[in-house]
């Protein structure tokens, strides 16, 4: 794309970082049970209730942290943790042992699971995973603007 060649192969990566404040991150360990799923749904409600997070946004981050921490628990193994942390929107990390790779499927009306990774994507802005060294770490971000579930503004303006 350079007019030329260019004469090196330096490049120079610029970072700007900011930590936030403890009051805005919260983590917890979860037992490798699924058991534990409810106490880690609590946990998060609870949280988002002390931050003030409307009942939509608390309604897709339930759906998300039961997904992910079952998927977690079911597929990756120990040690599996939960992490809020608030800035623009709201980002809900779940992590485990696993290095398998999560995929997004289209389960069959007969299935009986399959769908979890699907709503995940379509309830949150965007979602991904991270590997280390010790696991992965499934990171979603949710708005915390006007909910919009898929189809709203279509039946919205349609009403219009």
């Amino acid at each position: 794309m350079l007019p030329k060649a260019p004469e090196d192969d330096a490049a120079l990566l610029l970072l700007r970082v900011h930590a936030l404040a403890e009051s805005l991150v919260a983590t917890w360990d979860v037992a490798p049970d699924v058991g534990e799923v409810s106490r880690a749904r609590s946990l998060a409600l609870d949280q988002l209730a002390v931050w003030g997070v409307d009942e939509a946004a608390s309604i897709v981050v339930e759906l998300v942290v039961s997904e992910l921490v079952t998927n977690a628990i079911r597929h990756g193994g120990a040690p599996v943790s939960l992490r809020l942390i608030q800035e623009r929107g709201l980002i809900v990390e779940v992590s485990d042992g696993g290095h398998t790779s999560p995929h997004l499927r289209r389960a069959a009306m007969e299935d009986e699971g399959g769908r979890g990774l699907f709503l995940v994507a379509q309830l949150t802005q965007r979602w991904g995973t991270r590997y280390t060294s010790t696991g992965k770490t499934i990171r979603t971000e949710v708005s915390l603007g006007p909910a919009r579930l898929p189809g709203t503004f279509a039946r919205e303006q349609s009403e219009l």
